[in-house]
């Protein structure tokens, strides 16, 4: 019978620390593989396949597994952007649980400002889970959004966060194409990229416009394109 498999990789130790979630649709009798990228990983990780409609798992089983080292590959960036993305990695997966607070970078340098939501100077909500300051080194994080994320999504917003810092730019494109090349080098999964950049339009499709349409196909594009690079 055709059914919908379920995948969850995550950390069974605390809340909200998924690193891998994804849906697949089976329509006939079939064998498929599925490759998890994971670069980065805590000490324990839970994966869970399931049928969410079916009371029993009987519409699939699995047939093997197998774990293999990711390749290692040199990552193009300056000694204070490798810096910064391993405090975002970090920041990425204990946000799920940590509170609300000031969190500073080991050495300072960087600041995040963890919120139970980002507000404006009125008190109103915003939609964008994060925004950095362009002449300083700290970002604002929406809690509210960001628990409802992968790990994977949350590095890449925070990446491009970054990136708005160290090109100096308000532009969301150039921060989009700069923080998922990062995102992309650490060898994070192409498609929670995307995610990154629609989950907050999927969620108010009538803030939608043709910019949002487009920062959408850059990123795409720009990923396709990355894909192509790597296998040449």
């Amino acid at each position: 019978m055709p059914f919908e498999l379920g995948m969850r990789v995550y950390d069974p130790r605390f809340a909200n620390t998924f690193y891998f979630k994804r849906k697949a649709a089976f329509g006939m009798p079939s064998s498929r593989v599925f490759t998890i990228a994971l670069p980065v990983s805590p000490e324990v990780l839970e994966l869970e396949l399931y049928d969410k409609h079916s009371e029993k798992d009987y519409a699939f089983k699995v047939v093997d597994f197998k774990i293999e080292p990711l390749p290692l590959k040199p990552i193009w960036a300056t000694e204070e952007q490798h810096r910064f993305m391993e405090f975002a990695v970090n920041f990425a997966q204990k946000a799920g649980y940590t509170s609300p607070g000031f969190y500073d970078s080991p050495n300072q340098e960087f600041l995040f400002q963890y919120l139970t939501k980002i507000t404006d100077s009125f008190g109103k909500e915003l939609i964008t889970p994060a925004r950095t300051h362009r002449k300083m080194p700290r970002v604002q994080i929406s809690q509210r959004l960001f628990l409802g994320y992968t790990i994977p999504v949350r590095i890449a917003i925070l990446a491009h966060e970054g990136c708005h810092w160290f090109l100096n730019t308000r532009s969301q494109t150039t921060a989009d194409l700069c923080g998922i090349r990062q995102y992309l080098d650490y060898g994070f999964p192409t498609i929670e990229a995307v995610y990154a950049v629609t989950q907050v339009f999927g969620k108010n499709p009538e803030l939608v416009g043709p910019n949002h349409i487009k920062r959408t196909k850059d990123v795409v594009d720009f990923i396709n394109q990355y894909k192509a690079n790597a296998k040449g």
